[in-house]
């Protein structure tokens, strides 16, 4: 019965003919109201699955989406099903003090289905409270894996979702994300205190984005192969494409020289104001435009299911990211393309961006500040700005330094950007010396991405092997859609079998120095493990199995 209801309601409410892998498990476990995490690729339809099994259920449906784009083009479309599936609003910061208080009101008696809200919407009672009196039958969490440090994306406002999930009586909880290797989907479940959580994976892999990484050994030469390659695409007719650039500066040169080729482009970056942004992103989503040449800033949301190609200027800063990244072409199932123009000295610019850990003294004094004000009576917390003026500091360092802060439980972040003493915070002291670690933790993590961005760029294995490897998804046999088996190479290193393996993918292991740790990929002569403390290394089997490196441990 609950099946043919599901399909029904995918065909009358979405016009499907036909589900794709993973959305109908999904839907089954959310509407026998099972906890479920959904890791489906890029372009899945992984939103279908709560504006179906929200209809067979007794109870509004709250969406936490990390981005106000990313809300509005949610409540868009289903503004364009309304009729079928129910009024949907979006609550954030952008709506008047009384606006948010009818949308509150809507979502209570029951004219508003779906409520759309950042998380830094839920650090307000009043919020929380209207939400819970209007009894949510499922709460919805969107890019689950901000939630994760280890995630690409880590936000620390998605940290406080488990205990509001608790605060709303724990209505059945969805967590939706593209991208989560296992150790990322472990920590989603327990930040978000998930109840016999049902994990659905459909596989990462996107046999129709074709694999390519150009090689060029100077600076010159790899400017001018990503004109080359853009310039060839769109000329045979192979648009529109995005461009990813690592920096502001690089987005507006490249389109620039784009531009002076007589392609229609334009840059995207965080730089531009919020009109010149929106003003880009529908240019694109009209087809107005051949190239958005863009930095990471264009990233969730972007929804166009007719891009062609992905090329990238730069390497991502991991091949999380990465894979997101080229994931935003051929979501319409077609053939599609992912290059990434390649110097080996950039990745020193991502090593850079993944250096930097702030001095302890630093940390202690934000930390003693934000305490200070609360000790002073000032209730409405810290200013960002005043703590800029304070300190000196520019507003990215501070920006960290307050996210280590509130990771280590010393300070919270309202939805104003003000800064608050977390609930029984340690002494500026100690919530310091915790964040510096914590920090020092990070820096270890993100370089050792940078190394795997490393040897995807520099593998003469399959490409696509490599890719899904990271994820600890094995492809038996070269994929035949990527630059090194066009090439011949890839055939040459075949790969064991993964149960010949000695630690096969997703084992727990434990290294004498490294500590604890999972396998994430094996191949013919090494296998890439993820290790808590230190990121990822790679080990070659023979010397792992000569001199017992690695051991076999019980899972937690």
């Amino acid at each position: 019965m609950r099946t043919r209801r599901i399909r029904e309601l995918a065909r009358d409410v979405l016009g499907f003919t036909e589900f794709r892998p993973g959305q109908e498990t999904a839907m089954q476990s959310v509407v026998a109201g099972r906890d479920t995490l959904a890791v489906l690729p890029s372009g899945a339809g992984k939103t279908a699955i709560y504006q179906v099994a929200g209809q067979l259920l007794d109870g509004p449906v709250v969406v936490v989406s990390p981005l106000i784009a990313l809300q509005r083009d949610q409540v868009e479309r289903l503004a364009e099903i309304e009729d079928r599936a129910g009024r949907a609003a979006q609550l954030n910061s952008s709506l008047s003090a009384g606006d948010q208080r009818e949308v509150l009101a809507a979502l209570g008696d029951g004219t508003v289905r779906f409520v759309f809200l950042a998380p830094e919407q839920l650090t307000k009672p009043e919020v929380v409270d209207a939400v819970h009196e209007a009894r949510p039958a499922l709460f919805v969490v969107d890019e689950a894996h901000c939630v994760s440090a280890w995630g690409h994306d880590f936000r620390p406002d998605y940290l406080r979702l488990g205990g509001v999930i608790e605060q709303l009586g724990h209505p059945t909880v969805l967590a939706l994300t593209a991208t989560a290797a296992p150790p990322v989907r472990a920590e989603i479940v327990e930040r978000l205190e998930m109840r016999d959580a049902q994990v659905v994976v459909a596989g990462f892999d996107r046999p129709e984005i074709r694999l390519e990484v150009d090689h060029y050994a100077d600076a010159y030469g790899k400017q001018q192969g990503v004109l080359d390659r853009v310039l060839a695409e769109i000329g045979d007719g192979r648009g529109p494409g995005i461009v990813y650039s690592a920096t502001r500066k690089g987005t507006e040169e490249i389109a620039e020289q784009l531009t002076a080729r007589g392609l229609r482009v334009r840059p995207y970056h965080a730089g531009l104001t919020r009109a010149e942004r929106e003003d880009t992103q529908r240019a694109w989503m009209d087809d107005e435009l051949d190239v958005v040449v863009a930095t990471t800033a264009f990233g969730m949301g972007i929804d166009k299911p007719g891009t062609r190609f992905v090329v990238h200027a730069e390497p991502a800063d991991s091949v999380d990211s990465y894979y997101q990244e080229i994931g935003r072409a051929g979501r319409d199932g077609q053939p599609a393309l992912a290059v990434l123009v390649y110097r080996q000295e950039d990745l020193g610019l991502r090593r850079f961006f993944a250096a930097g850990t702030p001095a302890e003294e630093e940390l202690q004094q934000v930390a003693g500040l934000v305490q200070a004000a609360a000790a002073a009576g000032i209730e409405d917390g810290v200013d960002v700005k005043d703590l800029r003026e304070e300190t000196g500091r520019a507003a990215t360092p501070l920006a960290r330094d307050l996210n280590l802060l509130e990771q280590v439980s010393a300070v919270v972040l309202d939805e104003d950007g003000a800064a608050h003493p977390a609930e029984n915070a340690p002494p500026s002291g100690e919530a310091a010396s915790a964040a510096r670690e914590l920090a020092e933790h990070h820096e270890r993590v993100d370089q050792s991405r940078v190394e795997m961005m490393r040897g995807y760029a520099e593998t003469t294995e399959c490409r696509r092997q490599f890719l899904l490897g990271y994820f600890g998804e094995q492809l038996d046999e070269p994929c035949g859609n990527c630059d090194t088996c066009s090439a011949g190479t890839a055939q040459e290193h075949p790969g064991p079998a993964d149960h010949d393996a000695p630690f096969p993918v997703e084992t727990p292991v434990e290294h004498s120095e490294w500590g604890p740790g999972v396998v994430m990929r094996v191949e013919d002569d090494r296998l890439v493990v993820l290790f808590d403390e230190v990121g990822y290394k790679t080990l070659g089997i023979a010397a792992v199995t000569e001199n017992n490196l690695l051991r076999a441990r019980t899972p937690a």
